[in-house]
């Protein structure tokens, strides 16, 4: 196996690790409110978190920040918590441009504490290598892959619900979000 497929493979692992479901439960929150008619918006968002993991992620491998796991592990359940509870303002709303811009602000530094998350993680396995350049590419497209089939799949579930089952969407992100903040509140407390 490659280098490359080695790395993809672990960052691919990684998000959709069903172990660490901390992540894919952040990415199904901040879905849970967008219709599929919402796609660009919801793009953007992916964009932003990936924007802001991004950077921490190779300030993390880089040694150049470095903040306790305990600490990043809280602060990841921390940002499902503020994202289900934001979520309760905006189902059933569209979302107005400068809400979505401070949305946008929002994920973007999300992603930079979920990036320190897998800087601790990806960390580990660097000892080994010369080069770190190649391998964090890879880890970072193999999370990305993952992300995007999370996303595709939420969002598949949600359009088959609203259109066939005929469940309201405002109903699916209250009841999904309450569960999120539920689950983040036993990982803060767990975490803390």
């Amino acid at each position: 196996m490659s280098i490359f497929n080695l790395y993809l493979s672990l960052g691919f692992d990684h998000i959709a690790d069903f172990a660490g479901y901390d992540h894919i439960l952040f990415i199904l929150t901040l879905c849970t409110v967008y219709s599929l008619k919402q796609w660009k918006n919801l793009l953007v968002l992916i964009t932003a978190f990936t924007v802001g993991h991004s950077i921490t992620l190779v300030l993390g491998v880089l040694n150049l920040v470095s903040i306790p796991s305990n600490i990043i592990e809280f602060l990841i359940a921390f940002t499902i918590f503020i994202t289900s509870v934001s979520n309760f303002f905006q189902a059933g709303n569209i979302v107005s441009k400068n809400m979505h811009r401070v949305k946008y602000l929002f994920v973007l530094f999300f992603g930079l504490i979920h990036g320190l998350g897998f800087s601790n993680y990806l960390r580990s396995f660097f000892g080994q290598e010369e080069s770190f350049v190649l391998p964090l590419f890879a880890f970072n497209v193999g999370i990305e892959l993952g992300q995007i089939i999370i996303v595709s799949s939420v969002m598949l579930i949600l359009t088959l619900a609203t259109k066939y089952v005929r469940i309201i969407q405002v109903i699916i992100t209250y009841l999904l979000s309450t569960l999120a903040a539920l689950i983040s509140i036993y990982l803060m407390i767990e975490r803390f």
